[in-house]
C-alpha cells in the first residue's frame, strides 16, 4: 500500500523483487488499486491507474546476489537515465542477506538521493527492531477479517504499540 500511496501522489516508485517473476508485483499492485478504486468510487480509474503505471518501475534481483551497493548502483543508473524514484521498496527481503554496512548505506543514498525506503519481509525475531538503521518497524498481522498493523519503533525509538486496523483487501484503514 505505500507503494500505492506514494504513486496516487504522483511520486515516482522503484520497487525491488527478489521473486522470478515481476507478474506477482504487478498483480499486487493491480489488485490493491482495484479494490481501493471499487471502494472510493473513483471516477476515472484507468487515467489514474496508467498514470501510476508510468510512474512505477520494478526491478527483480536474484536473492543470492543482492547488496546495497547493486541497489544503488542500479538506482545511480536509472537516475541517469532520467528515471528517479521518490520511494525505494525492498519487498521480501532475507535479513540474514545483507549486513549492517548495507543497511547504513541504503539509509546514505535515501538521504542523499530524497528517498524514503521501506522493507518489506518476515522476521522470527526483533532484529530489525534492535537495528539502529531502521527508522521505523510495523509489524502487520493478518487477522480474520482484517490486517493489524502495530508501530513497534519510530524514528529510533520504541514505540507504545501503537496500533489500527486494516481493510484486509485494500489496505485502507478499517472500520471494523
Amino acid at each position: 500500500k505505500i507503494g500505492l500511496d506514494m504513486l496516487l501522489q504522483e511520486k515516482p516508485v522503484v520497487h525491488v523483487s527478489f521473486n522470478q517473476h515481476s507478474d506477482n508485483v504487478i498483480s499486487w499492485y493491480e489488485d490493491i488499486f482495484n479494490e481501493t478504486a471499487k471502494k472510493k468510487n473513483l471516477a476515472d480509474a484507468d487515467e489514474v491507474k496508467d498514470s501510476v503505471i508510468r510512474n512505477r518501475v520494478i526491478l527483480n534481483f536474484s536473492p543470492d546476489s543482492v547488496s546495497a551497493e547493486r541497489i544503488v548502483n542500479t538506482l545511480k543508473a536509472l537516475a541517469q537515465g532520467g528515471i528517479t524514484a521518490s520511494c525505494l521498496i525492498i519487498d521480501g527481503l532475507d535479513l540474514n542477506l545483507l549486513k549492517s554496512e548495507d543497511f547504513k548505506a541504503l539509509k546514505a543514498y535515501g538521504k542523499e538521493a530524497n528517498l524514503v525506503i521501506w522493507f518489506s519481509y518476515n522476521v522470527e525475531n526483533d532484529e530489525a527492531y534492535t537495528n539502529d538503521d531502521v527508522d521505523c518497524v510495523i509489524h502487520l498481522a493478518q487477522k480474520p477479517d482484517t490486517i493489524q498493523m502495530m508501530v513497534l519503533k519510530a524514528h529510533g525509538t520504541a514505540a507504545d504499540i501503537a496500533s489500527l486496523k486494516l481493510d484486509s483487501k485494500t489496505l485502507l484503514m478499517s472500520e471494523k
